[in-house]
């Protein structure tokens, strides 16, 4: 078994601290046209009726994006059926999309729920979209602690934004 090292990773867990707003929910500002008018800026590439889909700021492969629920909630089980189904037609729509942009090999879909489990966002659930490749995990991000990211996030918002108009 070969195991890939991030020891970046311990350092933003065991030092993360508890913030006073949620990130996800200043990013998602609401379903009004006043904060709709600053999606791009916030990276939130589509306002669903339940959930919204925002570009990861700190991504792990160039297309990593998360389907977070407006409502803010930790847990999966505070989720309506509702919700919990946009959030996977979503995710379908987001596989389709990145298909098409990246041709990746494959896609990581999953969620971190509590501190301990890796959750940066611990107090919002949200579930994380990935496209992934072959040879993806850099030798330079496990030594040099530092991620190689062809693509900057501005790009790949202009990019991934038609699928979602439609």
């Amino acid at each position: 078994m070969d195991y890939l090292w991030t020891p970046w990773r311990y350092q933003y867990v065991s030092n993360a601290t508890r913030a006073d707003t949620c990130v996800l929910c200043d990013a998602q500002g609401g379903s009004t046209t006043a904060a709709a008018a600053s999606d791009e800026s916030n990276l939130v590439l589509h306002r669903g009726r339940r959930n919204f889909i925002i570009l990861n700021r700190f991504p792990y492969t160039t297309g990593h994006v998360m389907i977070c629920p407006y409502e803010h909630v930790a847990d999966l089980a505070a989720l309506d059926a509702d919700t919990l189904a946009e959030m996977m037609a979503l995710a379908r729509r987001l596989q389709i999309a990145l298909g098409e942009l990246y041709q990746p090999e494959g896609y990581n879909l999953g969620m971190n729920i509590g501190r301990c489990a890796g959750a940066g966002v611990a107090s919002h659930v949200h579930l994380h979209v990935l496209p992934r490749w072959t040879g993806d995990s850099s030798f330079v991000t496990t030594v040099g602690e530092t991620r190689v990211e062809p693509e900057d996030l501005a790009t790949t918002y202009r990019r991934l934004r038609p699928f979602f108009e439609k």
